[in-house]
């Protein structure tokens, strides 16, 4: 049985540009800090990276710091301006939520509507009712249901009030045009294995002038932003994917149509599924069903033996049976919260996977209602 993989937003494929990258760097010997011919040109691969991933958000190259992963990026944007409360909203994926302690029990996290939108009026709310300068983190696009936040009018909010504002653009690379002066954003963070790029490695981009206080410490590199050796082959397919997914973005209009045609055909087939967020702008390659009375996880497995796989919610949270705090903000009671999964599709996904999808989709929900109650 081929298997189908509609999980793009847990982890992309490598793309096979992107694994030639990365092999072309293996051969490399050298520390990037060394000052020998070696290392100098270990260093060009790190800095022609550091530009393509710098280009993905319409930056300078001085101003990409690069990180581990996505999680230490949003970790180093929210830690590194000590003093300063952070103000989240209350669908931030876990990395953001918890990177500060405190933050997700905040009872002042900034709502949404129904259909996942952050509410402006909220932010400026909480802005002008705090003590002390503020940071605030907004996702671009949700990594669950693919809502598309208004992250440049909530920047002008935050500015007005003395606030930075940080976005996790990490669901949003590649499906979205990304300028980090035209969103108004202070700091925004990148993931490479979201775009077809390998795990393991990430990047913070800082408005012209910011400075951020590290995390790791002991070296100078990354401008003393991000201590230790560079991870020169992960950095390498990182830059190779950043430009990948420069080129590709026309390619968002195809998956559009595969998602649109995807849910339509769920709907149909199983009239008690519902689409979450559907009424608001949504990135073209996510689509989170939410099939009342099924846990998510038991769709999961389902789909999986049909050889289609799905998640429910986000990936960093799996083994974790709880409802999704996305659904939960967005109105869903506890039980519904609970039955939800999440289809993304990518480079790889075609008309054949949506049909595959479909039809596993409308047999699971079958055997469901047929199935005895316990």
């Amino acid at each position: 049985m081929t298997r189908v993989y509609l999980d793009h937003n847990a982890s992309a494929p490598l793309k096979p540009a992107v694994k030639a990258a990365m092999i072309q760097a293996m051969d490399l010997a050298g520390n990037p800090s060394s000052v020998h011919g070696f290392g100098r040109a270990v260093r060009r691969a790190v800095e022609e990276a550091r530009a393509q991933v710098a280009a993905l958000a319409g930056a300078r190259p001085a101003q990409a710091v690069f990180t581990g992963s996505g999680t230490e990026a949003n970790n180093l944007a929210l830690r590194g301006f000590p003093g300063r409360r952070v103000v989240t909203s209350a669908i931030e994926h876990d990395s953001v939520l918890e990177a500060v302690p405190g933050a997700a029990r905040c009872p002042g996290r900034i709502p949404v509507d129904r259909n996942g939108v952050v509410d402006l009026a909220a932010l400026d709310r909480l802005l002008a009712d705090g003590d002390g300068p503020a940071l605030v983190s907004l996702m671009l696009a949700n990594n669950e249901t693919g809502v598309i936040q208004p992250v440049a009018e909530a920047a002008r909010i935050a500015h007005a009030h003395g606030a930075l504002l940080h976005c996790d653009a990490v669901q949003a690379a590649g499906r979205l045009p990304l300028n980090l002066k035209e969103l108004g954003a202070d700091l925004l963070t990148l993931s490479a294995h979201k775009i077809g790029g390998p795990a393991g490695v990430g990047a913070l981009i800082l408005a012209d002038g910011l400075e951020v206080e590290a995390l790791v410490r002991g070296g100078g590199q990354e401008k003393r932003r991000r201590a230790g050796t560079e991870n020169v082959v992960g950095i390498a397919g990182f830059g190779a994917a950043a430009r990948l997914a420069r080129e590709e973005l026309p390619d968002t209009a195809r998956l559009t149509a595969l998602r649109d045609e995807l849910e339509a055909l769920a709907l149909a087939a199983v009239p008690g599924a519902r689409v979450m967020g559907a009424g608001a702008p949504r990135v073209g390659n996510t689509s989170n069903l939410l099939l009342p009375g099924v846990a998510g996880e038991t769709q999961v497995m389902a789909l999986d033996l049909a050889g289609v796989a799905v998640s429910a919610g986000s990936a960093c949270s799996s083994g974790k049976v709880k409802p999704s705090h996305v659904l939960a903000a967005m109105g869903e009671d506890h039980s519904d919260a609970a039955c939800a999964i999440r289809v993304s599709l990518g480079w790889d996904s075609g008309r054949e996977a949506v049909e595959r999808f479909a039809a596993a989709y409308a047999a699971m929900a079958g055997r469901l209602a047929r199935a005895p109650a316990a």
